[in-house]
């Protein structure tokens, strides 16, 4: 890994979900391991296209993140998708949160989160709505910048096509350029993950997101991918984290 690469990214890892107490620490501790910087991310709340699936095991798991923290020294952050998860992730005092794809399309639901989170200085990153729509996308980074003291930045995370792709979720570029060209000032992150849906995809596109500027990465990382309760075929174990960022 190039140490001038990675020193002036962010890079956030973690599982998709927060399944137990074991796993979480188990994964923050061999990322901590080699990249004491990173953000720890796990989603405690899932939210899923049809009941009946793993929708996270809730509240109790912000307590392992803390769990996190205190022994490895790594900031966390989770999901929150209403005023209700964002009040609880402040009363538990993680560092980060972000809103997701699902979220962000619905104004109304951004601003519940926002309001959640007035006059707070914790770090909120926003997820690029489901369909390209950059005013959406800007209006949700707005509504949140207007409310909080902290840093708002972005996270590209790909959009939903109709079209039979080698992709998840088409990056369309573009989209996140012309967001840069109101926002000038913002930071945008790549979900590498959300994009490639694969594990043999994630180098490539980690890669493009280096290669076109991005300020760093969101990387699923599971310590065994496999047996994964959501997204297990883009998870990476932290070895794997660790050579994808050697390749870069």
């Amino acid at each position: 890994m190039k140490n001038t690469i990675i020193a002036d990214k962010i890079l956030v890892a973690g599982p998709c979900s927060a399944e137990s107490r074991e796993q979480v620490l188990s994964t923050a501790r061999e990322i901590a391991n080699r990249l004491p910087t990173a953000i720890f991310r796990a989603g405690v709340w899932k939210p899923r296209t049809r009941p009946g699936s793993f929708e996270g095991v809730g509240e109790k798991a912000l307590e392992w993140l803390l769990e996190v923290r205190q022994e490895t020294g790594l900031k966390v952050m989770t999901e929150a998708a209403n005023s209700k998860q964002a009040e609880l992730c402040l009363k538990a005092g993680l560092d980060a949160l972000w809103i997701g794809a699902r979220t962000t399309v619905n104004p109304f639901q951004v601003q519940d989160v926002a309001d959640a989170l007035m006059g707070t200085s914790i770090t909120v990153m926003v997820k690029n709505p489901i369909h390209p729509d950059v005013e959406l996308w800007r209006g949700a980074i707005e509504r949140v910048r207007a409310a909080v003291t902290g840093e708002v930045m972005a996270i590209h995370r790909g959009f939903h096509s109709f079209e039979t792709t080698e992709f998840r979720n088409h990056p369309r570029w573009q989209i996140p350029f012309e967001l840069k060209s109101f926002m000038p000032d913002l930071k945008i992150i790549c979900d590498i993950s959300h994009i490639a849906g694969t594990r043999p995809l994630l180098l490539s596109v980690a890669q493009e997101a280096l290669d076109l500027g991005f300020d760093g990465w969101m990387i699923e990382t599971h310590i065994n991918p496999d047996s994964a309760l959501t997204d297990k075929l883009q998870q990476v174990t932290p070895t794997r984290l660790f050579e994808i960022l050697n390749h870069l």
